[in-house]
C-alpha cells in the first residue's frame, strides 16, 4: 500500500513538473509569437524594378527611410532591373504575402506591361495588392546639343529629311511610347533603343550615342540645367512649372498626346488587410509633411495620395487607357 502510493505521489510530482514546464515554455514563446503577429518584426525588402538613379528609386529610397524610422525595422531597397521592369514585379508577385517583401512600381509594372510584351510573367491586376499611389511624374523628349534641331518642329523637319539617322532610348514604358507615337502621328523614321532603365540612356543621350530620350525631371533638369540636354515638348497636356518655358506636345505637333506616367506601392496577392492599412496610413503621413512634400517636388514629382480601394479602381481604369496609347503608337507586344 505504501509502495502504491509512493509511486502515485511520483506520478503526480511528475505531472506537475511537465504542468509546470509546458507553461514556462508557453511563456517563454509568448512574446516570440506576439513578434510573428505583429507587422512589422524583422526587415522589410522593397523592390524598385529600375536601375539606381531612376526618379523610381529615388521615390523607393525616400519613401523606404521614412517607413523605416515610422516603423522601427529597416526598409532596403532592392534594385532589380530588367524586362522593362517585369524582373523586380515579378520577383513581387512570387513573394509571401507577409508584408516583407514590397514594390515600388507604377504605370510601366502595371498599365502598360501587356501592351509592351507578350510574354508577361504575372497577372498586373490579380497578383498584386495595390497599396498605395503616391504620384505622378512629368516628362520630356530631349536631345543633344549636338543636334542640328533647337525646338521640336526643327526636329520633325529635320527627322523627315534625315531618314533613318535619329535614334531614340527609353527605359520605361513612358519612353517606349512616346518614341513610337512620335514616329506613327508625324511619319518618322528613327530607330529605338531600349533601355533596362533611364539613367544609361540619359548617358548615352549625353554622349551623342542616341540622339532623342525622354527623361525623367529629377535627371532631366539638372542636365538640361548644365547645357548637357536641351528639351523639346514635354509629354502632357499642361507646361510643368518646372519647365514652364517648355512646350508640349499637345500644343506643338501632336494635338491630344499627352502620357502620364506615376509611381505607387504594391505588395504581393492576398496581402493581410491590416498590413495594407498600417502602410496607407503612414505613407498619407509622410506625404502631408511639408518637407518631404518638398524633396519629392524636388525630384520633378507630383504628389497624388490615393488609398487602397480607389487605387485598386484606379490600376484597372488605367491599364486600357495605356493600352490605347500602344495601340495609337503602333506598338503590337514583343
Amino acid at each position: 500500500m505504501k509502495a502504491s502510493m509512493h509511486k502515485g505521489g511520483r506520478m503526480v510530482r511528475h505531472a506537475a513538473l511537465v504542468v509546470a514546464g509546458a507553461a514556462a515554455v508557453m511563456a517563454a514563446t509568448a512574446p516570440i509569437a506576439a513578434a510573428q503577429d505583429k507587422w512589422p518584426s524583422r526587415r522589410v525588402t522593397l523592390v524598385v524594378p529600375f536601375g539606381a538613379g531612376s526618379v523610381t528609386d529615388a521615390m523607393g529610397r525616400l519613401i523606404a527611410d521614412r517607413l523605416q524610422a515610422t516603423f522601427g525595422q529597416p526598409f532596403l531597397v532592392e534594385n532589380r532591373a530588367g524586362a522593362g521592369g517585369m524582373l523586380g514585379a515579378s520577383a513581387v508577385a512570387k513573394a509571401e504575402p507577409d508584408g516583407y517583401t514590397l514594390l515600388m512600381g507604377g504605370n510601366t509594372t502595371h498599365s502598360a506591361v501587356r501592351a509592351l510584351f507578350k510574354n508577361v510573367p504575372y497577372d498586373p491586376l490579380k497578383d498584386f495588392t495595390p497599396i498605395v499611389r503616391i504620384g505622378k511624374y512629368p516628362s520630356v523628349l530631349a536631345t543633344n546639343p549636338s543636334q542640328p534641331f533647337k525646338t521640336i518642329q526643327e526636329f520633325v523637319k529635320f527627322a523627315k529629311a534625315n531618314p533613318a539617322k535619329l535614334a531614340c532610348g527609353h527605359g520605361n514604358s513612358t519612353g517606349h511610347i512616346t518614341c513610337e507615337t512620335v514616329k506613327v502621328k508625324l511619319g518618322i523614321d528613327m530607330a529605338r533603343v531600349a533601355y533596362k532603365s533611364n539613367p544609361p540612356a540619359l548617358q548615352d543621350l549625353i554622349t551623342n550615342n542616341i540622339q532623342l530620350m525622354v527623361p525623367d525631371f529629377l535627371t532631366g533638369v539638372p542636365q538640361v540645367e548644365a547645357g548637357k540636354i536641351i528639351p523639346l515638348a514635354a509629354v502632357m497636356r499642361e507646361r510643368s512649372p518646372l519647365m514652364p518655358k517648355v512646350p508640349t506636345f499637345h500644343e506643338t505637333v501632336i494635338k491630344d498626346f499627352e502620357v502620364a506616367p506615376w509611381t505607387a506601392l504594391f505588395g504581393p496577392a492576398k496581402l493581410q488587410p491590416a498590413t495594407v492599412k498600417q502602410l496607407s496610413d503612414a505613407v498619407e503621413k509622410i506625404l502631408k509633411n511639408p518637407e518631404i512634400a518638398r524633396k519629392i517636388g524636388l525630384m520633378g514629382t507630383e504628389l497624388f495620395y490615393m488609398p487602397s480601394g480607389p487605387f485598386a479602381n484606379f490600376v484597372a481604369d488605367d491599364v486600357p487607357v495605356w493600352h490605347a496609347h500602344a495601340k495609337t503608337a503602333g506598338i503590337t507586344p514583343q
